[in-house]
């Protein structure tokens, strides 16, 4: 097995708000199952600076409670759940450098991508991941168990292979491409869940059709009703269309007769906001909510959690009309961008939505049009300057638009994309939206983050909000494929670079939405602070001659580690 060394240079969190450049951490070598990754590049993305924010509140901080089992997870020194202080950093790449005796499919020099999110251990509130409660990449060595990096019933790694050819930091920035990947890759349900669980809520007077269609497409395990008819006229209908012997039905008295119980799809047959808020209380990770208002109107703004539409992918669906089939049948097959799609991407030029916009300006499509909407000039001016040219030689008509001061050429958006979490910017976007929009809430809201949003106008204009969180092996390998095949350079979001000492001014300005793009920190590098790429030709020169027209390059990347650790 190589030396390593006894000690390395690390960034940890050691409690909410504290960042500690840590320059004895100890190197752990590995054990049987265990494997040695040093990190060449690593990223750091805004979701960094909600872990410092929230620490050991972070629903990716606590405990796996399974998928592991408590005697393999103390076997692993890199698990550090609770209080415990953590090495953040999940856009990672690195090589292997030392491996156990009982690792069998990972081997010394293989240059990886790291996969970050580990969905099959779940936490109390997420799931766990590297950079949260596995140590991340931002510190010289990374310890992994090969347990905890193999993909259940696939055996897919999640330290993906990448050749020699790219520079560390455009691998490392292929994990949050990824992420902007699963935005509109992921597969969106136009069903009922197959075996899940219904709730249908009906206000008296309601009509309650379209079950019978919803059922035969797919038939829920059990459904339980909560109806305003003394009659029972309404739960005749229910049990017509499910066949009681088909699909077991329980009738509730009231909200309260729920209890804590979740549910895969909520039928709601009315139009009362306050009952719309508490059910959504009710939906399980991943559920849908229907809306059946039957000609009529809810009347005011509802308080909508839209954190969960992005960390627990619940979705919102309805109609005018009176069947409930017909929410449903507007779900889109994904999130994809359509040909002729109006698009706006709302705070375009933070790191983030610089990439939505290079991938609407590179997609191919025809005759789309583009709004990059921000209130930075600086930052708006940058983004026209990459993105710009990329989209007139892709067909894209795009215009770079400060809020502030003016208005985007088109009224109403086909495609929205809100990069930041600012709750009132959902509502804008709603107020933006064409008939069959599709919105993209791309910002990390907070779960629990109400916005009061138009309902009606949502559901009238049949616009479908959507979220993702994280990316899956599957993203991370379409990106990849296009990075080494010459299609995507993830380097053109690089705003700035710097070494461990550099970290902490780096997670100030991405928290402070003062960066343009990405920040790579190279943890080889110690005592380098942060330096933008348009401060390089006064402060180094030599690695500024090798930017291509401003962009981060490899050879830029060389020169700067060739250089003796630059204060």
């Amino acid at each position: 097995m190589p030396d390593l060394p006894a000690t390395q240079h690390a960034i940890q969190f050691t409690g909410p708000g504290t960042v500690v450049h840590n320059r004895a951490k100890v190197v752990h070598a590995p054990g049987p199952t265990q494997l040695v990754l040093k990190v060449e590049a690593v990223g750091i993305c805004f979701s960094d600076t909600k872990l410092l924010r929230a620490f050991s509140a972070h629903p990716r901080k606590s405990a796996v409670l399974a998928g592991a089992t408590p005697e393999v997870l103390a076997e692993i020194p890199s698990y550090i759940p609770g209080d415990a202080p953590l090495v953040p950093g999940h856009e990672v790449a690195g090589r292997i450098v030392a491996v156990g005796a009982a690792v069998r499919h990972h081997r010394v020099g293989e240059r990886c991508l790291v996969q970050t999110d580990y969905r099959h251990l779940p936490t109390a509130g997420s799931n766990a991941a590297f950079g949260y409660n596995f140590e991340g990449g931002l510190q010289e060595y990374v310890l992994l168990d090969e347990r905890m990096i193999l993909e259940p019933g696939t055996g897919e790694r999640f330290l993906i292979p990448v050749d020699e050819t790219a520079s560390g930091s455009a691998v490392a920035l292929l994990e949050p491409w990824a992420c902007v990947e699963k935005s509109y890759a992921s597969p969106e349900r136009g069903t009922l869940a197959a075996d899940g669980r219904l709730l249908v809520v009906a206000e008296p007077g309601r009509v309650i059709e379209g079950l019978d269609i919803l059922v035969a497409a797919s038939r829920p395990r059990e459904a339980v009703t909560l109806l305003g008819e003394p009659d029972g006229s309404q739960a005749r209908r229910v049990e017509a269309a499910f066949g009681t012997a088909v699909v077991p039905v329980r009738h509730a008295a009231g909200l309260a007769d729920l209890g804590e119980q979740r549910f895969d799809d909520i039928v709601y047959v009315g139009a009362d906001a306050g009952r719309i808020e508490a059910l959504q209380d009710h939906l399980a990770p991943g559920g849908l909510i229907d809306i059946v208002l039957g000609g009529a109107e809810i009347g005011r703004p509802v308080s909508v959690d839209v954190g969960r539409i992005h960390y627990d992918l619940v979705r919102w669906i309805g109609t005018s009309g009176t069947s409930a089939a017909d929410g449903y049948a507007r779900v889109p097959a994904d999130g994809e961008l359509r040909n002729g799609d109006a698009v706006a991407i709302i705070g375009a030029a933070g790191p983030m939505g610089f990439m939505h916009v290079i991938r609407a300006a590179t997609s191919g499509l025809e005759a789309l049009r583009l709004a990059a909407i921000d209130i930075d000039d600086a930052r708006l001016a940058h983004l026209a300057s990459v993105a710009g040219p990329l989209a007139a030689a892709g067909g894209v008509e795009a215009e770079f638009v400060n809020s502030r001061v003016t208005s985007p050429r088109v009224s109403a958006f086909s495609y929205l994309g809100v990069m930041v979490p600012a709750p009132a910017l959902v509502a804008q976007a709603i107020s933006m939206a064409a008939p069959a929009a599709r919105l993209n809430l791309f910002a990390g809201f907070a779960v629990g983050t109400r916005a009061d949003l138009d309902l009606d106008a949502v559901i009238g204009r049949g616009v479908y909000m959507f979220g993702t969180s994280g990316s899956e092996i599957r993203d991370m390998k379409a990106v990849l494929a296009r990075l080494e095949a010459g299609r995507l350079d993830t380097n053109v979001s690089v705003d700035a670079v710097c070494g461990m000492e550099g970290v902490g001014a780096a997670l100030a300005a991405v928290e402070a939405r003062q960066s343009g793009g990405k920040i790579v920190v190279y943890p080889s590098l110690h005592d380098l602070g942060m330096v933008r790429l348009g401060e390089l030709p006064e402060r180094m020169p030599g690695v500024a001659a090798l930017l291509h027209d401003g962009r981060w390059t490899r050879e830029a990347e060389m020169a700067l580690l060739s250089l003796a650790d630059p204060a």
